[in-house]
């Protein structure tokens, strides 16, 4: 059987029968799809005339049907401070219910009650769930000096058609089921640049490099016994070896390639995994939703009353922005709604002049409503587009050429962009409190030190796009296989060096050197000048603390970045002694 046909058994054996374009609804499957599953179950004595369960198919779900549930909850989250000074990270309350709570009650209705909660940190805090929900309670003492792989341990008796959870996911929608049919672990929909794996065709999670974009990873998991198995052993191991302290159970997962177990992907709007401050806020004060002004200016916008807007979704999330995607007339649109604060951080006029410089350019799609007053900004959906892959050279090449065509034009606005300026303002957010980084006031002063140079050699300003991420490059299909580039989101647009969008890809992009210079090239496919090329390093040196400081901003906001922000920080530092050792050789030094 595979993972099709046990979709399928599956939701035969919840709910009866009621066509095909049901199953394939609810399976995600295609209706051919859901087609041959159920020829082929059928054909192998799984399912009746009627489409139901038979008792063969019954004894195997039987087998592999949810036992138990272990909650991992003994971690003390620390990002969540001040928050969690008072309270435990499970114990957390989104709309007056706490996060652990939910969790069980979700369990229940899914027929699961045999519940184990791993503790720790603020342990006591946990006890009234033992008389309320009946769960048992493990105790990890060594919650402060190693990670969950080790709660894991002090339970794998318990590890066989289990269900392992974080204590710290809120799921809009009951995530449990009474039948399980093989292993998966939950991931998002949405990407995510942290994230290791990426489901692939075959619904497996296969291992990517860091940075380079997977799925991101939700934590809920079901370890049917055949992998409970493997899992049971691993971790046994793993736990004595001394350079796992920190290690997540999840490490157990792996195998070459590829985890052992299968992907169940979520939608991003349904589920979140609580980090942050910030992210509580948003689901208690329903940031998750579009709010009435936003979807009646959309509505002006396209002419229609706001109930004339359907199938209204969260896009995606971040700091700065939440995009909503929303059906009108049978077509899609994408609804910009600011995040709370971002006046402070992104001058919205300013978007609108850039915005009304580049109109009728092809360079992208024109809002269909674009307010500065709101931040508020409709456009288009561009289906089945896809974003620029920074590993492929053709793609590369494409943008580059999308870029220096951009810079040929040379618009202008009132607005400018400047780098020093704005590396000062992003350290100042920090109200005053100190780098994480050690040595970073040698940093920056080295990087101070390379202005000359850039203003010695910089090219005539003009309207430079500053936010060249790869994934703001879309490829649009075209009839007959063709694609349209266009490059979108324009809120940091302003005049600088056109060159500095080169150097703001390649950080984007996490480049090495070599990539980086491969970069520089296909902008420059005539040639680069030797001290543009040095000036370029130097715009990456101070570009990437630019970043930097940006994620020390959020950092203090309980937003972690990962490797990425360590990441820039290197590049403010590599890229000075880089570009300090091109400024001796061409002195002759």
């Amino acid at each position: 059987m595979n993972i099709q046909e046990a979709d399928i058994l599956n939701i035969l054996a919840r709910e009866p029968y009621a066509g095909q374009r049901q199953l394939a609804e609810r399976s995600g499957h295609s209706l051919g799809m859901v087609n041959r599953c159920l020829r082929s179950l059928a054909a192998e004595g799984l399912l009746d005339r009627d489409m139901a369960p038979t008792e063969a198919a019954r004894r195997l779900l039987a087998r592999s049907a949810p036992r138990n549930a272990v909650i991992l909850a003994a971690g003390s989250g620390m990002r969540m401070a001040p928050v969690n000074v008072e309270v435990p990270k499970g114990l957390l309350e989104v709309n007056g219910e706490p996060l652990i709570e939910r969790a069980i009650r979700q369990l229940h209705r899914a027929g699961i009650r045999d519940v184990t909660v791993v503790v720790g940190f603020m342990k006591e805090q946990y006890e009234y769930l033992i008389d309320r929900y009946g769960v048992t309670l493990v105790v990890n003492p060594d919650w402060a000096a190693k990670n969950n792989l080790h709660s894991l341990l002090l339970v794998l008796d318990r590890l066989s058609n289990t269900y392992v959870i974080p204590c710290d996911i809120w799921c809009a929608f009951d995530p449990f089921r009474p039948t399980e049919l093989y292993s998966w672990y939950m991931v998002s929909d949405r990407p995510d640049h942290v994230s290791t794996v990426r489901v692939n065709r075959r619904s497996e999670l296969a291992v990517v490099p860091p940075a380079s974009g997977g799925n991101a990873m939700i934590g809920i998991a079901y370890l049917a016994e055949p992998e409970a198995a493997v899992v049971r052993r691993r971790i046994a191991a793993m736990a004595l070896d001394p350079r796992r302290r920190g290690s997540f159970w999840e490490d157990a997962l792996y195998e070459k390639d590829k985890m052992l177990v299968y992907a169940r992907t979520v939608p991003a709007d349904q589920v979140e995994e609580i980090n942050t401050c910030a992210q509580l806020q948003d689901l208690n004060s329903g940031a998750g939703r579009a709010d009435p002004t936003a979807l009646s200016a959309a509505a002006a916008a396209l002419g229609v009353r706001p109930e004339a807007l359907g199938g209204i979704s969260l896009m995606k999330k971040g700091m700065t922005n939440r995009s909503f995607l929303l059906t009108c007339r049978d077509r899609r649109y994408v609804l910009r709604i600011p995040g709370p604060g971002t006046d402070r951080l992104i001058d919205r006029a300013g978007e609108a002049a850039a915005y009304a410089a580049i109109r009728g350019r092809g360079l992208c799609d024109e809002p269909l409503l674009m307010d500065p007053a709101s931040g508020y900004k409709l456009t288009a959906c561009l289906e089945r587009a896809r974003t620029c892959d920074a590993s492929d050279r053709a793609d590369v090449e494409k943008c580059m050429a999308l870029l220096r065509s951009f810079h040929g034009m040379d618009l202008a606005v009132e607005r400018r962009f400047d780098l020093f300026e704005r590396l000062d303002f992003y350290e100042s957010l920090w109200d005053g409190a100190p780098s994480a980084y050690r040595d970073y006031r040698e940093t920056k002063a080295n990087v101070l030190s390379l202005r000359d140079y850039i203003e010695a050699h910089a090219a005539r300003p003009c309207l430079a796009h500053i936010d060249p991420v790869p994934d703001n490059f879309l490829f649009v299909p075209l009839p007959g296989g063709r694609e349209e580039l266009q490059l979108i989101d324009w809120e940091y647009a302003g005049m600088q060096d056109p060159h500095v969008d080169i150097a703001m890809f390649g950080i984007y992009a996490l480049y090495g050197r070599e990539q980086m210079d491969g970069l520089i090239d296909a902008y420059f496919p005539e040639g680069c000048p030797e001290s543009t090329r040095t000036k370029i390093y130097c715009y990456v040196a101070v570009c990437g603390l630019i970043w930097s400081n940006w994620c020390e901003y959020e950092r203090g906001l309980g937003v972690d970045f990962g490797a990425y922000s360590l990441r820039q920080y290197r590049y403010a530092k590599e890229y000075y002694r880089l570009a300090r050792e091109r400024m001796e050789r061409e002195h002759g030094l």
